[in-house]
């Protein structure tokens, strides 16, 4: 069962910090207001929620979600979040998520194997909920708009080449 030893600290910031990501690329590729910004946190949040209660999540997503419990946790991927994103315009935003997206995805693909296409495919699912939860490019809160936008559809995409997962 792979778990947070199976992993160095830096190593195991980076799966926190990915999870996160996970769901911010998305919401930079396409900002869409204060409702839409809420509604896309929670969506990213509620991922979380579900792997925790899923009885047959994968060992090392439930270890990520358990270690999230934990405020030493929070604040070491609040803080990487901080280091790297502050100052970052929407645009350089999705980039530095992806790119972590990136290297978590490698990081799993050599040190867990065995739980590396699940954990990449929670990742790309955050992302994917994160970009439903919202509806972009319409009018008074969102009435009119699409459910995924084409920039956000675009950045699933990246996302799944990131992680080496067919789109």
């Amino acid at each position: 069962m792979t778990d947070k030893s199976d992993f160095t600290p830096d190593e195991w910031k980076l799966l926190l910090e990915s999870v996160m990501m996970a769901g911010i690329a998305v919401t930079a590729a396409e900002p869409s207001g204060l409702w839409g910004l809420l509604k896309e946190s929670f969506a990213g949040g509620s991922a979380l929620v579900t792997a925790k209660m899923d009885g047959g999540s994968n060992p090392l997503i439930k270890a990520v979600v358990t270690d999230f419990e934990t405020a030493q946790a929070r604040s070491i991927a609040r803080d990487g979040l901080k280091e790297q994103l502050t100052g970052s315009k929407p645009a350089e935003i999705k980039a530095k998520c992806i790119e972590t997206l990136r290297q978590a995805g490698a990081v799993v693909d050599a040190k867990a194997p065995d739980d590396a296409a699940a954990f990449k495919g929670w990742l790309r699912q955050i992302s994917q909920h994160v970009a439903e939860a919202a509806t972009e490019g319409g009018g008074f809160l969102g009435v009119g708009g699409v459910p995924v936008s084409d920039a956000e559809k675009a950045t699933l995409t990246e996302i799944s080449s990131a992680l080496k997962l067919a789109a």
